[in-house]
């Protein structure tokens, strides 16, 4: 009979521990952005062009193509340039709505071949590379085009640079990991019948 007793009450302090620690996992907790932004440290300066792969996005031009990425301050846009410096479009800072710094892992053309080679070692299929990308969406006032693009960068170092540089040339503000411009709140006009 104590044997009994004493195993209901094991159980039902063991039930009321785990609800408790259940209910205290549950609790509201509060985030500060802010916080993460300001203690976020601000990476290396951007050089003003770099070898970038245009990746497509960008009306008229539908094929990759690579070339040169450049800040054009003087103009205030973000110019690309195919291999023979031949400017090919451009994008206004003002026109930028989004940045963001992507990696993505892409398996490379050479391990996609050798998968298909019968070879009893390594699987080459499973060989991946991680792939750095700048993404931008822009909406130009003055043309009335919006798009989303993207440039293939060479490393992370470089790609959080450019973001970063092209975050503040741009005016946009930081929302974790992204860019993003700001827009006022739309005031509603009140329509009088007459």
């Amino acid at each position: 009979m104590l044997g009994d007793i004493s195993m209901r009450f094991a159980a039902a302090l063991l039930l009321t521990l785990t609800v408790g620690v259940a209910a205290y996992a549950q609790r509201p907790r509060t985030a500060d952005p802010g916080a993460t932004d300001a203690s976020k440290a601000a990476p290396a300066p951007a050089p003003q062009s770099m070898a970038a792969k245009y990746e497509g996005g960008v009306f008229g031009h539908n094929n990759t193509l690579e070339g040169t990425l450049s800040f054009d301050d003087t103009n205030e846009r973000l110019l690309f340039r195919n291999k023979k410096q031949k400017e090919l479009f451009f994008i206004p800072y003002n026109a930028v709505v989004s940045a963001f710094a992507d990696t993505q892992k892409r398996r490379p053309a050479a391990a996609t071949v050798a998968q298909n080679i019968p070879y009893i070692g390594y699987p080459l299929g499973l060989i991946k590379t991680k792939v750095q990308y700048l993404t931008l969406q822009y909406n130009d006032p003055d043309t009335n085009v919006s798009g989303i693009t993207s440039f293939r960068l060479a490393n992370k170092q470089l790609l959080d640079s450019v973001v970063y540089a092209l975050a503040n040339k741009a005016g946009l503000q930081g929302r974790g990991e992204i860019y993003v411009r700001k827009t006022g709140s739309a005031k509603v006009k009140e329509v009088t019948m007459p």
